[in-house]
């Protein structure tokens, strides 16, 4: 590491410290391209000011010619600089690295282009990512930091010719270099495969080198999820804060860049001897009895135990004390609310975990519990970032109990409609209708097990702090028997979401989610209910309000006012709704998947080609039960079916 001190008043010390990393390994070749291609695809600035601003622009200027100094040449260079007045202190670390099928005059010409970009940041923290290089500085320690909560895909807006062989091609290739490119000296690898019809996929991977094999291995899984949500885009890429992972129909990188991945992704153990083998298998037999011990002894102790965890790798079973002490005996005053499968509560576990328990209706139809623990299993193992994640369970006689991680800005219908309504930016309404598609195609067609919702709505998506969408309730409706969810009206499902072949033939697909998952993003930009006969008459049904407004040629109207959602653009927000119109089509198969719901939203525009269809409108006839007129929990209803087109 090149070090480099400057004296700027009394003494010296070392307090919030600043690195600064530009990561970029480099390696002499000439790039396929004549330039470089340089896209920006992230850009991050803190909000927290330095101490002293002349005195960190001036390290900063030190340290930032110290490390392109070194960079350009050898492709990685580190550098420090502290400097303190009488009154504070600032610290830059620098590190750069760039790619290392890039030249060093690319290498070179990008972190200038990455320097410049950062310096309009006049934070103590920032970060630029670029194609060609990394630029990032912070006020602490993160040599060995791998991931953050940037890390993201950055996805083509062109599908691949023959997109089931060229996605199952390119995520062969994409698991390949995950797991060849930790083992390699210098985290670099970069192949092609074969694609169909004579096509070639080109692959490449590289990790900081300031990290650990294990970091660039959890990095790259990370990434490696993020990317195969590219799929069947023709190009994707997916970067983090230690890794970079790319593919590409097209040649992005020079030809002897490649790297034969054999060698590194066999185990490479040399043979032992029987000898050898006698040995192991006595002493390892000894390990299992003891553990085997262990498990027996200890496993009521551990039921409970998932404080600390990261990382579930199957269900947790929940001592119903545990549970009962938690929610303080599920005292009403801990409950988070109620729905068709019962009655869910805030927990706080012993070491402050804070959990949210629910409470499951069976009534008589009880799975049996290997059936039960089966279905739980199942659900357990489905990860992913719009999920809601399944703790554990319990059982305690005909009871059957569901522990879910906690979500403090409570679900998405509250939000919107709650007596503390918050007002919601276009930024944040559309990462909440990005990352509910993103989740519902996850279980759809990403997951080993289709699994359909059922009963998508608003208050079945949940929001995390940063008010990121994760979906609640998927996979209950395999808890209960004869296809059924919850008995809220005739059929399964919730009034106003559910799919018209559904409610009224009892025809189950996917597309059934689509359906619901449409009406919802018209609740999300409408700021209204799906249902809500407090209206006035041509405005109670969502659906029946919208269509005659885009019949209209009105259907920015649709639109909460400008002062309720900020920062939104007519262009996206009409094609949103012209999406979401799309997802309500009468016919399933007129529907997109969840999968092409996503391509569509990351897309900048979006053409279609013809008229929507009309959509089904479902009048409710509500029936006296003593609760107010806009709930439809416990109300008998008859569906009326318009099946005509324009």
């Amino acid at each position: 590491m090149a070090k480099s001190r400057a004296m700027a008043g009394k003494g010296w010390q070392v307090e919030n410290t600043v690195r600064f990393i530009i990561l970029f390994p480099t390696l002499v070749m000439a790039p396929i391209r004549a330039n470089p291609e340089n896209r920006l695809l992230a850009y991050a600035c803190g909000s927290n000011p330095p101490n002293n601003q002349s005195l960190f622009e001036q390290i900063s200027d030190n340290a930032l010619a110290s490390v392109v100094k070194e960079v350009g040449p050898s492709g990685f260079a580190t550098t420090d600089e502290v400097a303190s007045t009488e009154t504070t202190t600032d610290s830059i670390y620098v590190l750069a690295q760039c790619r290392k099928d890039k030249s060093s005059v690319d290498c070179l010409n990008c972190i200038k282009l990455a320097e410049n970009q950062i310096r309009n940041c006049s934070s103590v923290s920032a970060k630029a990512f670029y194609d060609d290089c990394y630029l990032r500085y912070e006020n602490g320690n993160f040599y060995e930091v791998y991931t953050d909560a940037t890390h993201k895909q950055v996805c083509g807006t062109v599908d691949a010719t023959a997109s089931s062989l060229f996605s199952a091609t390119g995520r062969s290739l994409i698991s390949d270099l995950c797991t060849a490119t930790p083992r390699m000296k210098d985290y670099f690898a970069a192949q092609t495969r074969q694609g169909p019809s004579n096509t070639t996929i080109y692959g490449l991977a590289f990790c900081l080198l300031s990290i650990k094999r294990d970091s660039c291995e959890s990095c790259l899984s990370i990434a490696q999820e993020n990317i195969n949500k590219c799929f069947p885009s023709s190009e994707g890429r997916a970067i983090d804060a230690g890794c970079y992972l790319r593919y590409d129909s097209k040649p992005f990188y020079p030809s002897n860049a490649t790297i034969e991945l054999a060698h590194f992704l066999s185990t490479g153990k040399k043979k032992v001897s029987s000898a050898v083998w006698i040995i192991i298998g006595v002493v390892g037999g000894v390990f299992l009895l003891g553990l085997l011990t262990y498990l027996h002894v200890f496993r009521k102790q551990k039921q409970a135990d998932i404080e600390g965890a990261t990382e579930l790798r199957g269900p947790e079973d929940f001592d119903f004390k545990i549970l009962k002490k938690a929610t303080n005996n599920f005292d009403q005053a801990n409950k988070l609310g109620q729905g068709g499968f019962g009655e869910v509560f805030k927990g706080t576990l012993k070491n402050g975990k804070v959990v949210a328990v629910k409470k499951l209706t069976l009534g008589r139809s009880v799975h049996p519990i290997s059936e039960f623990e089966s279905e739980v299993k199942l659900i357990s193992n489905v990860h992913h970032r719009n999920l809601v994640r399944l703790l554990g369970c319990c059982r305690k006689g005909q009871e059957r109990l569901l522990i879910y991680e906690y979500m403090p800005n409570s679900s998405l219908d509250r939000i919107l409609f709650g007596k503390n309504k918050r007002l919601l930016s276009w930024k944040e309404r559309f990462n909440i209708i990005l990352g509910t598609a993103r989740g519902l195609a996850y279980l759809h067609e990403e997951f080993h097990v289709c699994i359909i919702h059922r009963d998508i709505k608003s208050s079945n998506i949940l929001l995390d702090d940063n008010f990121q969408a994760k979906i609640a309730d998927f996979g209950l409706a395999r808890l209960f028997p004869n296809d059924k969810t919850h008995i809220s009206t005739r059929f399964a499902g919730t009034l106003g979401y559910t799919a018209p072949e559904y409610a009224g033939q009892g025809k189950l697909t996917e597309k059934a989610d689509t359906y619901s998952f449409g009406v919802v993003v018209l609740e999300i930009i409408s700021g209204r209910k799906s249902i809500d006969l407090k209206q006035l008459p041509h405005m109670q049904y969502l659906i029946q309000w919208v269509w005659s407004l885009y019949e209209d040629n009105k259907i920015l109207e649709v639109v909460e006012s400008e002062k309720e959602m900020e920062g939104y653009s007519e262009e996206e927000v009409l094609k949103v709704i012209n999406l979401a119109l799309l997802c309500i089509q009468v016919s399933a198969k007129h529907r997109p998947s969840m999968s092409e719901v996503v391509t569509l939203l990351s897309k900048d525009e979006i053409d279609f080609q013809k008229n929507h269809l009309q959509p089904t409108f479902v009048d409710v006839g509500y029936k006296a039960h003593g609760e107010s007129s806009t709930s439809s929990s416990q109300a008998n209803a008859t569906i009326t079916e318009s099946f005509s087109a324009r």
